[in-house]
């Protein structure tokens, strides 16, 4: 575990749509701190009611309270399911890495059961991490999902997606941010 995130506490990986490969930072922090990714029964096209319900059983899997590290659909995922489930009590606090925009016309069909995008407040503290350059979505649209979520912002500067393309390694720096947020969340 990492200084601020004590052992009691465990830590839930929710990578976003095709999964985080073996160079994302989400799969290195796996590999590196033993955390658990929430696995999907379908990456290629995912159903928004499918994932809540896998993290429901994942949640319930244990008494420990998790700390939830989402990357792009995994933010909707925490969004969506925060609103609608009974197990939010089992949630410390979630960190929210570029969170896409599921709205815009672009997006492929694949992501079209992820719209509307869910705009309720989170009853649990949450940072959400913006990249100014972000090909998924604008730092605008970023700003507002957290405001509705109730979140927490930081820019994190011009690293587009925040994903292995951005070539962030082990990303310390977002080990310090999900310290803090566990730090401050207690």
């Amino acid at each position: 575990m990492t200084d601020a995130v004590p052992a009691s506490r465990r830590v839930l990986l929710l990578p976003g749509w095709l999964n985080s490969g073996p160079g994302h930072w989400q799969s290195r922090w796996q590999a590196v701190h033993g955390w658990r990714r929430v696995e999907q029964d379908d990456w290629q096209w995912p159903r928004r009611g499918d994932w809540m319900a896998r993290l429901d059983e994942e949640l319930q899997a244990s008494d420990a309270p998790a700390m939830l590290v989402a990357h792009s659909l995994g933010c909707q995922l925490v969004a969506a399911w925060a609103a609608h489930s009974s197990q939010k009590h089992r949630v410390h606090a979630a960190l929210l890495v570029a969170p896409p925009d599921t709205e815009r016309e672009d997006m492929p069909p694949n992501l079209y059961s992820w719209r509307p995008i869910v705009r309720s407040r989170m009853p649990f503290a949450s940072l959400v991490l913006i990249s100014t350059d972000d090909p998924y979505g604008s730092v605008e649209r970023a700003r507002a999902m957290a405001a509705d979520w109730g979140s927490q912002v930081r820019l994190v500067g011009a690293r587009g997606h925040i994903n292995h393309e951005s070539g962030l390694g082990d990303w310390p720096e977002g080990l310090a941010m999900l310290d803090e947020l566990a730090a401050g969340a207690r």
